[in-house]
C-alpha cells in the first residue's frame, strides 16, 4: 500500500469524526470519573452506587457521538471511502482490538481474584474507553503522517 502524506488540506470527513469520537471518549468518561470516583474518598466501594451514572454515560457517550457527527454533516463523497480511508479504518481497529482485548483480559482476572464488582465494571468501561482513543488516536495520526 502505498503511504499518502497529509497535505495540509482541510480534515476529511472520516478525520473529522475521528476528532469527535476520541473528544467524545475523553471527555464523557472524565466527567464519570470525577462524578464516581469522587464518591469513593473514605467510602467503601460496595457501597458506592456506581451503575445508574455508568449506564448514563456510556449512554451519553452515543447520543454525544450521534448528535455531534449528524453536526458536521455528511457529505456525498463520505459515503464512499477509498482504499486509504478502508486501510486506515482496519488498522485503527485491529489496534483498538488489542486495547479492548488486554483491559477485558484484566478485568478478567479482576473476576478471578474475587474483587468487587465495582473495580470490574469500571475496568471494563475503561477497557472500552482506551479502545475508542487508541482507535481514534491511530486514524487521526495515519490521516495525518499518512497511511
Amino acid at each position: 500500500m502505498s503511504k499518502i502524506l497529509y497535505t495540509g488540506a482541510e480534515m476529511s470527513y472520516e478525520e473529522k469524526r475521528a476528532w469527535i469520537y476520541a473528544a467524545v471518549a475523553f471527555v464523557v468518561p472524565a466527567i464519570y470519573a470525577v462524578i464516581v470516583f469522587g464518591r469513593l474518598a473514605g467510602t467503601d466501594v460496595t457501597q458506592i452506587s456506581y451503575a445508574r451514572p455508568l449506564l448514563i454515560a456510556i449512554g451519553a457517550g452515543f447520543v454525544a457521538n450521534m448528535l455531534t457527527t449528524m453536526l458536521i454533516g455528511a457529505p456525498k463523497e463520505a459515503r464512499h471511502s477509498d482504499e486509504r480511508d478502508a486501510g486506515i479504518l482496519r488498522y485503527a481497529t485491529q489496534t483498538g482490538y488489542f486495547v479492548l482485548a488486554t483491559g477485558v483480559g484484566g478485568a478478567f482476572l479482576l473476576t478471578l481474584a474475587g474483587v468487587a464488582h465495582f473495580w470490574i465494571a469500571n475496568a471494563l468501561y475503561l477497557a472500552f474507553v482506551l479502545d475508542a482513543l487508541v482507535s481514534s488516536i491511530v486514524k487521526i495520526v495515519a490521516y495525518r503522517r499518512g497511511f
